[in-house]
């Protein structure tokens, strides 16, 4: 029987600092039948122009958000496979090839992703560097199955698709916590850290701290979704409850700390424990990759990091308890039948 034939599907949205090493990195792959489909989401710059330079299939669209372009380059796609790849990732050579592996070797699997690789696809300073290793060491310590399918690097049959329906297009942030909690109700969902792609993040701390706000203040809703039956899990989250609650605590104690001396010594205390222990393996890890030297930022930037998940949710379940909207965000997900091609 012949290979199943994949296709690439590559949103893209003003991302010409990368999109070319993207581009290379596919069509250095070691598998055989690859069609790429790259999406531009209205981009301003010359992205579509360094994505001509390449064999793929260019779609050019109005900007709509990463999910319309992904369900875009569904429809525009002829592959058995679809594989998901953000245009700031650089794929290994083989990570193609071994996410057809995993999905053909049990039917059952209805996407699998990739982890990031520990060295940034380009290197722009402290910031990016932590953003990576953290990137790198959650997804590895996630491996296996999981409930949020990471559409930034990852692939799926495309049956697997018609049968979950297209990404939800009024998301443009945790679109891909959302489908993972829809699909992985249907099949397995697994990470694989065998799938490697080297990541071009963000290296400004306030960008970070903004995103990760955004991100997770609407994610209370979906965690808190009792009748979902693929709700994902907080152990699977990049940022850790428990690491979350003892940063909470310490800087409760801080705050109390001088009205109550002593409560808030033993407050922070407590919490500054309870994130260490949480995190010991993190921070190990960060000593091992980055150094001595640069482990006071790094776990700076992460406690930095931590806390906004923190406020956003404190946030998220203000708006839980006050807004019925709010709780029914995730509750519509779209109709299925989205995938049928039409080239």
């Amino acid at each position: 029987m012949r290979p199943p034939r994949v296709s690439v599907i590559i949103p893209n949205y003003n991302y010409a600092r990368t999109i070319r090493q993207c581009l290379t990195a596919v069509a250095g792959q070691s598998y055989p039948d690859i069609e790429i489909v790259v999406v531009d989401d209205g981009s301003t710059d010359a992205s579509p122009q360094i994505a001509e330079e390449f064999d793929v299939r260019l779609i050019r669209t109005a900007n709509a958000g990463v999910s319309a372009a992904r369900n875009t380059g569904v429809r525009h796609s002829t592959g058995d496979i679809l594989f998901f790849l953000d245009s700031d990732i650089a794929l290994r050579p083989d990570a193609v090839r071994r996410a057809v592996d995993v999905l053909e070797s049990d039917p059952r699997i209805g996407f699998v992703c990739g982890i990031y690789d520990s060295v940034p696809l380009i290197d722009d300073g402290p910031v990016e560097r932590y953003k990576v290793l953290h990137g790198h060491y959650w997804r590895r310590r996630t491996a296996g199955e999981v409930k949020a399918a990471y559409f930034s690097l990852g692939a799926m049959p495309r049956a697997a698709y018609d049968r979950a329906g297209p990404l939800d297009e009024s998301l443009r942030d945790t679109e891909d916590v959302e489908y993972g909690a829809r699909l992985s109700a249907v099949s397995t969902v697994l990470l694989d850290p065998r799938i490697v792609g080297r990541h071009d993040d963000d290296d400004r701390i306030g960008i970070l701290l903004r995103k990760q706000y955004r991100r997770s203040v609407p994610l209370v809703a979906l965690f808190s979704d009792r009748d979902r039956a693929g709700r994902p899990q907080l152990s699977d989250t990049a940022y850790r409850p428990r690491a979350v609650a003892g940063t909470a605590l310490a800087l409760t104690g801080l705050a109390a700390a001088p009205l109550w001396p002593v409560a808030g010594a033993v407050a922070v205390t407590a919490g500054v424990g309870a994130f260490v222990a949480e995190e010991w393996g993190l921070l190990r890890f960060l000593h091992a990759t980055a150094g001595a030297r640069a482990l006071p930022l790094m776990a700076g930037l992460h406690t930095l990091m931590t806390a906004t998940t923190g406020v956003a949710a404190l946030v998220g379940a203000v708006r839980w308890t006050g807004s019925p909207s709010f709780r029914r965000r995730y509750s519509n997900p779209p109709a299925t039948g989205g995938a049928v091609a039409d080239v």
